[in-house]
């Protein structure tokens, strides 16, 4: 018996700063994100990128990417991938790129993936407001010790 339609597995996503492909056609990914630390709120990212790699399916899918904010029901990006397998041994990679995202309040946002509307996968992603140092005022700085005199 011949599938003519198998839903994909999600065999790993990853979100990262930037997604390239070498002359040799493998991936080299770039800043992959665990949390994202800001130094002030609100602020934008230029660009986030979701690698996504599918395998064990058959058919043709559409992909969902979304980049949830932190209420978990506002959508701040989203994008879709058309892709095509052609039997269970194939594996398919997708990048979706998550333009201008602005980070309005620190919180937890999440990254969901699904497959023909079938939720695959979803993740959190943890954005930290940490202010920088606070710099010294004035010069209160002691002077630096003199060598004894001999």
């Amino acid at each position: 018996m011949n599938a003519t339609r198998i839903l994909p597995d999600l065999q790993s996503s990853l979100l990262c700063e930037e997604v390239r492909r070498e002359a040799n056609g493998n991936f080299f990914l770039v800043g992959v994100i665990d949390f994202i630390r800001v130094p002030q709120l609100p602020v934008v990212a230029f660009k986030l990128s979701i690698f996504n790699r599918w395998t064990a399916g058959v058919g043709q899918f559409v992909e969902t990417s979304r980049f949830i904010a932190p209420d978990q029901t506002t959508v701040l990006r989203k994008g879709e991938v058309k892709f095509t397998l052609h039997s269970a041994a194939q594996n398919a990679t997708t990048v979706t790129l998550l333009p201008q995202v602005e980070f309005k309040t620190a919180g937890t946002y999440y990254v969901e993936v699904l497959v023909d509307d079938v939720m695959k996968l979803r993740y959190p992603v943890p954005v930290v407001h940490v202010p920088p140092p606070a710099q010294p005022t004035g010069s209160s700085t002691p002077p630096a010790p003199q060598p004894p005199a001999s």
